[in-house]
């Protein structure tokens, strides 16, 4: 044994004295040894991790980009690159594509939502912003007087007076009358559009050029609201507002460029991106001239915003302009505007009694209101625009209306087997219960005004005139949300000014108004059917994703996801953590569109 272990010895000692002989190169392969620590991320991007090209244009870091994704996940941070997001994930992975020319643009927190899409937006009538006088929000004849008084003041030389604005619950149920105007001028003719732009308000100079008197009747879908003694008193409904407006020049294309370039800095400021503008036409069905533009503003790279818009189709209209509507759609295709729609009129408004009702109104005994169209020629006309791939945008208030719209595209369905045409109905101001599924059966997308929900001189003016139990139920939005049916969020621009998505959200939340949403004073403790309420999720996803696929560009934008269009917004707050009744203090710091910035605050800084 101990000749065993000298043996053994030995070995080890030879052993040894041989590693000692290895040269220095052989000796520095060997592994490092472990460290004690991990180190730390670096705090600076590392440029040489990826490829030069797929360095980002613009990378978000310390963020709450809220996705609007399937799973709506909130993610840290977001990379651009080309107009487009290529990442989105945590700060190390975006900055992992930092290059030396890439943008940082560090959110410290802020909330990054998608650009806002509005479903329903005139957009084009934004012209009348910069040449009429403005009616909005004014509460009573002695303000709406004093305004008219003063743009005349401050244009001496007109020779007409066009505008908008004013509300029908200031006025007896026949309208405002033309003898308001007619002390205020009586040489010049005067057009005044009500605030839904389903009325206007006339003097006599308008009357009298419009060839309108005592004997004259009223056109079909249309009222010429008469006095005691049976003269027309100056207010003109529906299709009778084209006798007056027969009378005012039209604006030149260079007037309506002007107007939309107001309204795309306006838009972008509130945190659009993208709208779909419901009724382009020109005169005579001529629907090149309100087109052309929007096509010399895409032409010339004037537009910063996704357009998507619908060419209106009338009861008096024929299937022979189908070849034209054909024309124009083709010729408006794969740019920033597109003609995807057409818009069709199927009743009126409830304030001026030409909603179509189920029941008849409370003010009226024996008369339920204006219903526009034959519902077999409508049911003829829808199934042959949706075979030729136009999808059918329907305004429709009353609940009869919206009724005899589902019957319409229920027709379309079986004559035409078209699974998906994704069309839709806006304003649902009433809604037969038993319509909701419908909705859902036929894949019909709800287009409501979240603004319209609430207890205000329009409420009050309801009551009067189809009842209490109805007047409750007016502009349901949840029972949509509930039976799955996609609800795309609008404000019906111009009827709704300022159209800021965010008052929007709070009402479609609380049901209830605000002063950041109009002057009129309401209680805000007051909810219209708070059953109808909905989350800030919905309403968000009403601005985003479901606005994206109303206008089948759901695989371009409406989310923040790898491969889609770079429209987000950057907010000042956290819409998911703050009290209800502060979302409409909500403020737009940075509206970026294709990747670009298109609108900053002035009190913001990176």
């Amino acid at each position: 044994m101990k000749k065993l272990l000298k043996l053994f010895s030995i070995l080890v000692l030879v052993t040894l004295m041989l590693a000692s002989c290895k040269p220095q190169s052989l000796a520095t392969e060997a592994p490092p040894p472990a460290p004690t620590e991990i180190p730390p991320l670096p705090t600076e991007p590392t440029v040489d991790t990826v490829p030069v090209e797929d360095y980002a244009d613009l990378i978000l870091i310390n963020g709450t980009i809220y996705m609007v994704d399937a799973g709506r996940s909130i993610v840290q941070a977001a990379a651009v690159k080309n107009g487009v997001f290529t990442y989105v994930g945590d700060n190390a992975g975006a900055q992992s594509l930092a290059g030396p020319e890439t943008k940082v643009l560090d959110l410290k927190g802020k909330m990054v939502l998608p650009g806002l899409f509005d479903a329903h937006n005139h957009a084009n009538w934004a012209v009348s912003e910069v040449y009429e006088v403005a009616l909005w929000g004014l509460t009573s004849k002695e303000e709406m007087v004093e305004a008219i008084q003063q743009f005349l003041d401050e244009h001496p030389d007109i020779t007409f007076l066009m505008g908008s604005g004013w509300v029908n619950p200031v006025f007896p149920p026949e309208g405002p009358s033309k003898e308001i105007l007619d002390e205020i001028n009586s040489e010049i003719p005067i057009v005044l559009a009500s605030e839904d732009y389903h009325s206007v308000w006339v003097n006599s100079k308008a009357l009298e050029e419009a060839g309108i008197t005592k004997d004259t009747p009223n056109p079909d879908g249309g009222i010429i609201e008469k006095n005691a003694s049976g003269e027309p008193n100056g207010t003109l409904r529906e299709s009778a507002m084209d006798l007056a407006y027969a009378v005012i020049p039209s604006y030149s294309t260079e007037q309506f460029i002007e107007g939309l370039t107001y309204f795309q800095d306006m838009a972008h400021a509130l945190g659009y991106t993208g709208v779909h503008i419901p009724h382009i036409e020109g005169e005579a069905g001529d629907h090149s001239a309100s087109l052309e533009p929007l096509e010399i503003m895409e032409k010339d790279g004037l537009l910063s915003m996704r357009m998507r818009g619908a060419l209106g189709v009338y009861p008096e209209d024929d299937p022979s302009i189908l070849e034209n509507m054909i024309a124009e759609r083709d010729r408006n295709k794969g740019g920033l505007f597109e003609v995807s729609a057409i818009k069709i009129f199927m009743d009126g408004v409830l304030e001026a009694s030409t909603a179509f009702l189920e029941e008849d109104y409370v003010i009226k005994p024996g008369y339920r209101g204006e219903l526009l169209w034959d519902p077999e020629k409508y049911n003829e006309l829808c199934a042959l625009f949706e075979k030729e791939g136009f999808q059918i945008h329907v305004h429709s208030i009353g609940d009869a209306a919206t009724r005899i719209t589902l019957d319409g595209f229920a027709y379309a369905r079986e004559k035409n087997g078209i699974e998906d045409p994704r069309n839709m109905i806006t304003h649902l101001q009433l809604v037969n219960p038993e319509d909701f599924d419908r909705f859902a059966e036929l894949d019909v997308i709800a287009v409501p005004q979240p603004y319209w929900a609430v207890i205000d001189s329009y409420y009050t003016q309801a009551v009067d005139y189809i009842g209490q139990e109805r007047a409750d139920t007016q502009y349901p939005i949840k029972s949509f949300f509930d039976r799955g049916v996609v609800v795309a969020s609008a404000s019906d621009y111009p009827v709704t000014v300022p159209f800021n998505p965010f008052a929007a959200m709070e009402t479609g939340v609380t049901r209830a108004w605000n002063e950041a949403i109009t002057a009129i004073e309401t209680d805000p403790e007051k909810s219209l059917n708070p059953s109808e309420a909905v989350t800030i999720e919905d309403m968000i996803a009403s601005y985003t994703i479901n606005a994206a696929y109303a206008n089948f560009m759901e695989s371009e934008i409406g989310s923040i996801e790898i491969g889609k269009k770079a429209d987000f917004i950057v907010i000042d707050q956290n819409l998911l953590e703050i009290p209800s009744s502060e979302i409409h203090n909500t403020q737009v710091l940075l509206t970026y569109f294709n990747g670009t910035e298109v609108y900053r605050a002035a009190s913001y800084q990176d």
